[in-house]
């Protein structure tokens, strides 16, 4: 069964995100935590926690290659897919982002973080 996408508001405009100088912002959403990263003028969401063990994305960084760097045991993450791209065998939760005349918006599978 396929769950519907519910589109929330995050921003005006891209460039009203602040990012931090790794290129990572974390912001809540309906009272979820989500990391978001911007690399070469590409934005991405994702879960604020690395699956592996917990840590907070948003203090991770970007490498050249645009891949998400966990900052605990620096497993990498594509955040196009959430393909864990260093071999451990993880997957990141990531979620669309469109950006609209009206502003930029993310979609939450069923309103929430996991689907549903």
């Amino acid at each position: 069964m396929k769950s519907t996408l519910s589109w929330y508001k995050i921003a005006e405009s891209r460039e009203e995100i602040e990012f931090s100088p790794n290129g990572m912002a974390e912001l809540e959403v309906s009272g979820k935590k989500i990391c978001l990263g911007l690399h070469r003028d590409t934005l991405f969401a994702c879960t604020h926690k690395c699956p592996h063990a917990g840590g907070i994305l948003a203090d991770g960084y970007l490498d050249a290659s645009g891949n998400l760097v966990c900052p605990l045991h620096r497993y990498r993450f594509d955040p196009r897919n959430g393909r864990n791209v260093s071999g451990e065998g993880y997957f990141l939760k990531t979620f669309p982002l469109e950006i609209r005349e009206e502003g930029v918006f993310i979609g939450i599978a069923g309103g929430s973080l996991f689907g549903g």
